[in-house]
């Protein structure tokens, strides 16, 4: 079964991934870590991607599809896959969608985690830091003392991209990257969308739904 899995920032896409490979024994496979490994390993595609990020540039397409092919040609991914982070753009879709044959593997499903825009906000703009690393929700995981860190006793601080308009920001950039996928994805029918607000078990329960057809 091979998934790609689709969600904004907030849907909680990390959490469903990792119970999803745990369930269903599919590769986890995220763009980021692909991206980095072949740099880290000096690969000849990490060689030349290091190239474009070491100058602030993002990595192109036509390079990013080769470390993609590259990864989903390796042994490990013959019981099934599960891509988080790619394709994001419909350029990134239909380049995909042309190496699927030559690898001899297909696209099964598109899990689309849908949640609205004010509840990403809100889970959002809650987060809040501390210099030590340690994370906390106002609302989900708040301090025992408000505004306090619980392993060190310093201030707690809100990151500039977690406060609200810069949330909308990132939002808008995903709805305009990623609605003309779903559409592309919808009219080859192999798109499901999932409910992302309400409870972890009852989302998966929805997507396992889905999966099991599989």
């Amino acid at each position: 079964m091979n998934i790609v899995l689709l969600g904004p920032p907030g849907s909680g896409k990390g959490t469903q991934a990792k119970m999803i490979a745990d369930k269903y024994k599919v590769k986890h496979i995220s763009t980021g870590d692909i991206l980095r490994e072949n740099v880290r390993n000096s690969t000849t595609l990490g060689t030349e991607a290091k190239k474009y990020m070491d100058a602030g540039k993002l990595v192109p397409d036509a390079l990013l599809i080769d470390i993609i092919k590259d990864r989903l040609a390796k042994p490990d991914v013959r019981s099934g896959w599960m891509l988080d982070g790619y394709p994001r753009t419909l350029p990134q879709a239909e380049a995909m969608g042309n190496i699927m044959p030559g690898l001899g593997q297909k696209l099964d499903v598109v899990l689309n985690i849908d949640v609205p825009d004010e509840e990403l906000v809100q889970r959002l703009s809650g987060r809040r830091m501390c210099k030590c690393g340690t994370s906390y929700h106002i609302q989900f995981n708040p301090p025992k003392e408000t505004g306090k860190c619980d392993v060190c006793g310093e201030e707690l601080y809100h990151r500039d991209d977690d406060k609200a308009e810069a949330i909308m920001q990132r939002l808008e950039t995903y709805h305009n990257q990623t609605q003309p996928l779903i559409e592309y994805y919808s009219k080859k029918g192999v798109i499901a969308n999932i409910k992302g607000s309400g409870d972890i078990k009852q989302i998966f329960a929805e997507i396992t739904k889905v999966l099991d057809k599989f």
